[in-house]
């Protein structure tokens, strides 16, 4: 079975795809985590993300090794799930503002999605997934037997988000991360390639006024509702 989980960014996508993956016995997908891992390789090799021409060359002169999977029993230190990219783990590395901000620049590029959109597949291929980004539902995963869409207002992901970086040690001011939020929601929403939007057949759900567990709960009862009447398991 295959659950597209999409969403803005802090509207508790990750926290969420990871619990319903492991209360289903899923394997978990962080999308997002594959464009800021490509970030980094940019920052590692001195290029400018901005300069599409160089980011897709080094694309395809490295043909980067990229692993995702679960932390192991000596990695269990708050990460979603553990990211390798040339052998080195850079599960925190790729946490940084630098890399998010990076990764919407290089995430528009159709060389790095093309790359990463292969290997996305690949893992849905032959196993049940959850797999939570932008553009799941819509184009990596459309055939995906359960489509979910994850939102909630501005202010209370941008709530979310200064709690994510204050638990980090850092101590951004509300409002610019607010703005920097809303930026970011421009980006995607307006990027003409591959844009977030509520994939056809996708059920909606508001995070706002829900807890975690709530919408865990939701995902988990509508995917077994899915199971039950019919789908494939794969």
């Amino acid at each position: 079975m295959q659950i597209a989980i999409d969403g803005p960014i802090a509207a508790g996508k990750g926290t969420i795809a990871k619990q319903v993956a492991e209360k289903l016995g899923f394997l978990y997908v962080d999308t997002g985590a594959m464009y800021r891992a490509i970030s980094v390789l940019c920052d590692w090799d001195r290029v400018n993300k901005t300069d599409e021409a160089a980011v897709c060359s080094l694309i395809e002169k490295l043909t980067p090794k990229l692993e995702l999977r679960p932390p192991t029993e000596n990695e269990q230190d708050g990460r979603l799930c553990t990211v390798i990219l040339e052998g080195k783990d850079v599960s925190w590395e790729i946490r940084s503002e630098e890399s998010s901000r990076g990764s919407s620049l290089v995430s528009k590029y159709l060389c790095v999605r093309d790359y990463l959109t292969e290997i996305q597949r690949l893992l849905a291929k032959n196993q049940n997934v959850v797999m939570e980004g932008r553009d799941i539902g819509t184009f990596v995963i459309p055939d995906a037997q359960l489509k979910i869409f994850l939102t909630a207002a501005p202010e209370i992901r941008a709530k979310r988000r200064r709690q994510e970086l204050i638990a980090r040690g850092l101590n951004p001011i509300f409002n610019q991360v607010l703005k920097e939020l809303i930026d970011r929601d421009n980006q995607d929403i307006t990027r003409p390639l591959r844009p977030l939007k509520k994939a056809a057949g996708a059920v909606a759900i508001d995070t706002s006024d829900m807890t975690i567990a709530e919408v865990v709960d939701k995902i988990v009862r509508l995917a077994k509702e899915r199971l039950k009447y019919g789908w494939p398991k794969r």
